[in-house]
Formats: C-alpha cells, sequence, structure tokens
C-alpha cells in the first residue's frame, strides 16, 4: 500500500487554513477527487421513509424525534410505507431510505404497544419486513439508515437491503457527558458505532457513514473521526461513501442557540476529509444546508446524496432540498457533470448477495450507475 502523503500532523494544521492555504488546501483535495472520480458528480433519486419518529436517544440538536404524546410520535403501517415507495417509484425513485429512532421499545412502553399491534417485538424485526415489502412490491432498494445494530441484525438486513448507513458523528467520547450533545444517548457512543460499522466490513455490507460538524467538537476530535472510519475501511473495504454534515440549530432544541459552523469551516473539513480518505470512497456534503454549496465542488466533493422529489428531508425539514433542474446547472457552472447513481455504488454491485444484485442490475446501466438518468 502506498502511503498517504498527508499526514495527521498536516491535518491537524490544517485546521487553522485560511485564504492562500486554504485555497491551496482546496484545490489539493479536488485533484485528488479528480483523479479517481472524474468529472461526475452524482446523487440518487429517493425517497424518504421514516418508518418510527421515536427514539430512545434524546441528541440535543435532533428534531426528527418525538416522545409518545407529541404529534407525529408514530410508526409508519405497512401500507403508509408501501404507498411511499410506489409514489416515489412513478416518480422515477430507485431508492428507498428507511430513516428511524433507535430502538424505542427499550424506552417507551407505547412503542412496545405499537409493535405488538403490528406483529412485531423490536423494532429492527417490522424494519425487516418493512424493507422486504418494498422489494416485493415496487422496484426501489432500501437504504436502511437503523442506527446501532448486532453483527446478527446486520445479517438480516442485508438480505433486504442494498445498502446500509449510520453517521458516526464523533468518535469522541467526550460529547457524552453532561451538557453536551449526546448526553444521555446510549445509542451514541462512539464504540457501538464503530463496532456497528465494522460488523457491516466483516459481513461485506457497502456501508455510508459520516461526521456532523459545530456541534462541540475540537478539530483534533473531528480529524480522528475521520481516521477512525477510514482505518475501518481500509481493513474491510465496505465504506462507500462518507458524508461530512454541517450543524444546523433548530428552534425547540436544546443547541438551539448554538453557533452553526461556518462556511470555511465546512470547505476545510471537506478538503481535509478528502485528503485523509482512502480515494475509493465517496465523499457527500448536503445541498441543502449551504446556500452557496456548488462551493463544496472546489474542496472534494464528488456526491450529493439522496435528493427525493416526493418527501422532506425529515431529519432537516426546514431545508428544502433544491430542485433537480438548479442542482444539474450549478454543478454544470463548475465544471462538472450531474449523474444518477443508485444507492449502491458500481464497485459494490457485484459483491452483493443473489436476488439483491438481480434487483440493482434490472436498475443499473454498463457502468453502474442508474440505467434511466434523471438529471434536469
Amino acid at each position: 500500500m502506498i502511503p498517504n502523503p498527508f499526514t495527521r500532523d498536516d491535518a491537524l494544521a490544517a485546521g487553522s487554513a485560511t485564504g492562500e492555504a486554504l485555497h491551496a488546501l482546496r484545490a489539493r483535495a479536488a485533484e485528488r477527487r479528480d483523479r479517481h472520480w472524474g468529472q461526475a458528480i452524482s446523487y440518487s433519486r429517493k425517497v424518504f421513509i421514516p418508518l418510527t419518529t421515536m427514539c430512545r436517544n434524546t441528541c440535543g440538536y435532533c428534531t426528527f424525534v418525538k416522545a409518545p404524546g407529541e404529534p407525529g410520535a408514530n410508526y409508519l403501517t405497512p401500507d403508509e410505507v408501501l404507498d411511499i415507495a410506489r409514489r416515489g417509484e412513478q416518480l422515477g425513485c430507485k431508492e428507498a431510505l428507511f430513516s428511524l429512532g433507535e430502538r424505542p421499545e427499550r424506552r417507551y412502553p407505547e412503542a412496545r404497544e405499537i409493535l405488538a399491534k403490528l406483529g412485531y417485538e423490536t423494532t429492527v424485526d417490522y424494519l425487516i419486513d418493512a424493507c422486504r415489502l418494498v422489494l416485493e412490491h415496487t422496484s426501489l432498494i432500501p437504504h436502511v439508515n437503523a442506527g446501532t445494530l448486532m453483527e446478527a441484525e446486520v445479517a438480516r438486513l442485508r438480505e433486504v437491503s442494498g445498502s446500509m448507513g449510520m453517521m458516526l458523528e464523533n468518535a469522541s467520547k467526550r460529547l457524552m457527558k453532561p451538557g453536551m450533545p449526546h448526553h444521555a444517548c446510549p445509542d451514541k457512543a462512539p464504540i457501538l458505532r464503530l463496532r456497528t460499522i465494522e460488523a457491516a466490513g466483516r459481513l461485506g455490507v457497502p456501508f455510508t457513514t459520516g461526521i456532523l460538524i459545530g456541534i462541540g467538537e475540537s478539530w483534533e476530535e473531528r480529524i480522528d473521526s475521520l481516521y477512525a472510519i477510514n482505518d475501518i475501511h481500509l481493513s474491510h473495504g465496505n465504506v462507500q461513501e462518507v458524508i461530512v454534515q454541517n450543524f444546523r440549530a433548530k428552534p425547540g432544541t436544546a443547541m438551539a442557540e448554538w453557533i452553526e459552523p461556518t462556511r470555511d469551516d465546512m470547505l476545510r473539513t471537506l478538503a481535509v476529509a478528502r485528503l485523509i480518505l482512502d480515494p475509493s470512497i465517496s465523499l457527500q456534503a448536503p445541498p441543502n444546508l449551504e446556500e452557496a454549496f456548488e462551493d463544496y465542488i472546489g474542496s472534494g466533493i464528488n456526491d450529493w446524496g439522496g435528493i427525493s422529489p416526493l418527501t422532506a428531508d425529515h431529519i432537516n425539514p426546514e431545508r428544502a432540498w433544491p430542485a433537480l433542474g438548479e442542482l444539474s446547472r450549478r454543478t454544470a457552472a463548475t465544471g462538472y457533470r450531474l449523474v444518477e447513481r443508485l444507492t449502491v455504488y458500481p464497485a459494490y454491485l457485484a459483491s452483493l448477495p443473489g436476488d439483491m444484485n438481480i434487483a440493482l442490475s434490472r436498475l443499473a446501466g454498463s457502468d453502474g450507475l442508474a440505467r434511466e438518468q434523471f438529471v434536469s
């Protein structure tokens, strides 16, 4: 293996890069992206299926989660899941993103009661059948974002999903201390999240993870988190993409008054991520959390993530996704072209279980991207 010329000392020093130094850092990252990914910036056409909004964690920045008794605290029914998927299919979507709170049945009797009425003991059990329902009745491929999972659960979900994901957010357990964003969030323990990514690696599951910046972490903790992700990928080869997401303060949360990361902070973090991570890992940044999102391209990203023509970003509902035509135009203005991918990146298609490989092959072109391209 050729050593990465960008060292940890380089990464730490980049935290203070401004002006010409930041420009040079970004140019170096963009050049590394171009060598591996060329001139294409991808996205996935998806529907967002929030299977349950209940969760046993209470993150200081989250508005997705609802406690029993609050408006919107629920589980989708099988009919509701299938309705979202079918409407997305009619609009050309290929990915069904299942996003949900983590193990609410371990905290709330109300969650256990709903699951029992649906015929299940655990949320993961229900999730598996919901994925199977979408696979059997639509052409969409599930991408599962269910948080921390045991290896046996990953193995079961592997049979009914094309890919899985879970944000590491940060590898520092300091963020779980009182007054920090992950206090009283048992599933945000970094060791549990890293073990989930490793379990997916042992099972050959294409995996999406990432970091959330601006939640009280230090620059060094940010860098260490990227290295932790990269180390797993170097061992198992399963991290297909890493997201760098900028914190946005939301009214009504414990972190409503926190200062958001600056544009330059995001640009330097993206550049350093590109230079730390193995070049085979796709680097993604969400375009709905920054007005001048096209600037991210100059810091080395090659992917915009999932964009839906039907459903909102339930994690950041106040931030609409850009229209596809606008995304395409603004991408082209930087000298790159927008392409539509599937939930599984081309390099991972051949490694999937038989039935999943067959389902994805119906959607994939000869280049492994979506056969039917929606790019304007």
